[in-house]
């Protein structure tokens, strides 16, 4: 018997209509335009994804994307840079902007760049159409289920492309900063690639800032290939976003023999968040740390789901994540971990601990391990608990306030976390970050 087909919501005839309006429009030769067309109609087949979507299970986007957005133009470059995104202090970067998600070169540091390190706009290297940075782009084998990465492969318009050569030692961190100029509530569509050559080194730091009045419908992606050896510290910093937006950051990571790869998130809510990243282990002996610290409150929604392919034999993967809710705002954590039968040898650990400071908050955890594989020393644990009123009693007893005491165990909480980022002057920044979610909840 034939299936029924499913019939589009209004976001997904929106999304349709709105693909067919702009598709000439859209950056890139006939060869991207092939790849625009396949991914539109994957995404056409799939629709948004909802519940019974397993991967999506806690995050219901077709229920949250009701309506579709206008989308972003590259009209705005007169931002105020510094008011939204002010430097981060004691931390030397190198910034490179992004303006509603296209690359805006008059305010990035491109006479900065070190040697070794080049950078185009992706809207530049789409209209080239060079076969090898497209393949690049598109991650060959990595997220080609998801729906939501589909209609990023559809839409893309803005993004930076960054190169780095082998054996280059880039002592200065790279910034991409994101900012959305708040002109009007919109869609923003953006695919970012960074190439680490074999042996080459750098940092990087993610930060979004802006459009908070408005009404925003983010959809990222940030594609990164490291080669033998290479060594990778990473940082990102979603921007809390008002009631009704929706964002989906994608970051999809592909690691060579012996490579290191260190990645850490602060999420702070406000709106709907998916924070989605697959990571692959190409090359032996390659080692790869994902971690994060979420803080949520209000009706805030943020979902952390990871996919770690060992494809490799002798590689470590870490994963390791603290949640804090407040309110009814809802966490999750989904972690899978697959073990492939040649990846002997693997060595895996996967952490989410969650606290909730209201009746309302909820967390919803899943973490799992696939092995293939017999020779592997692989685990994952979950908790999801409240403050200890015996330690706050504690610290109360020795003349601590109330709300001091209950930050005080939250900060220490949290710090198991970002102790993981390894540069000193980054890690102030974001238990700065942290100290002002506690201050504004009371808990200061």
């Amino acid at each position: 018997m034939a299936g029924v087909m499913k019939t589009p919501s209004a976001a997904e005839a929106k999304l349709a209509a709105d693909y067919s309006g702009v598709r000439a429009a859209l950056p890139g030769n006939s060869a991207v335009g092939q790849l625009r067309d396949a991914a539109f109609d994957q995404f056409k087949q799939a629709g948004l994804p909802t519940r019974r979507v397993e991967a999506w299970h806690y995050t219901d986007l077709r229920l949250a994307m009701r309506d579709v957005l206008p989308l972003a133009k590259a009209t705005r470059t007169d931002v105020a840079l510094n008011t939204l995104a002010p430097a981060i202090a004691d931390v030397d970067s190198i910034r490179l902007v992004l303006v509603d998600g296209f690359f805006a070169p008059e305010l990035s540091d491109v006479a900065c760049l070190p040697k070794g390190v080049s950078v185009a706009s992706l809207a530049d290297v789409l209209a080239k159409g060079d076969a090898g940075l497209m393949e690049a782009l598109s991650a060959p084998g990595m997220g080609q289920n998801d729906a939501a990465l589909a209609l990023n492969t559809a839409f893309m318009q803005g993004g930076v492309i960054i190169d780095v050569a082998p054996a280059t030692q880039v002592a200065t961190a790279i910034e991409i900063v994101a900012l959305a100029s708040d002109g009007a509530a919109q869609a923003v569509y953006s695919r970012s690639l960074l190439r680490v050559g074999h042996g080459a080194t750098i940092t990087l730091i993610e930060r979004e800032a802006g459009g908070a009045s408005h009404a925003q419908q983010r959809n990222h992606a940030f594609v990164v290939s490291l080669a033998d050896e290479a060594q990778f510290e990473h940082v990102f910093v979603p921007a809390p976003m008002s009631a009704g937006s929706t964002h989906v950051a994608s970051m999809l990571v592909t690691l060579g023999a012996k490579a290191q790869f260190n990645s850490f998130t602060l999420t702070c809510g406000g709106g709907l968040l998916r924070r989605q990243v697959f990571m692959r282990f190409d090359g032996e002996h390659a080692k790869g740390q994902l971690a994060g610290a979420t803080l949520l409150q209000g009706k805030d929604h943020a979902d952390t789901t990871l996919i770690v392919q060992h494809v490799a034999p002798h590689c470590m993967s870490r994963e390791y994540f603290k949640t804090v809710l407040d309110g009814d705002a809802t966490g999750v954590y989904q972690g899978k971990v697959i073990v492939a039968p040649g990846a002997q040898k693997t060595d895996g650990a996967m952490k989410s601990h969650a606290i909730l400071l209201s009746d309302g908050a909820t967390m919803n955890n899943k973490p799992e391990l696939e092995i293939f594989a017999d020779d592997v020393v692989c685990g994952h644990g979950a908790t999801v608990a409240q403050l200890d009123e015996d330690q706050i009693f504690y610290a109360m007893a020795r003349g601590l306030p109330k709300p001091v005491a209950q930050s005080m165990l939250l900060e220490a909480f949290v710090d198991e976390a970002t102790d993981r980022v390894e540069s000193e002057p980054v890690r102030a920044y974001l238990t700065g970050l942290i100290a002002q979610w506690l201050k504004a909840r009371g808990l200061a």
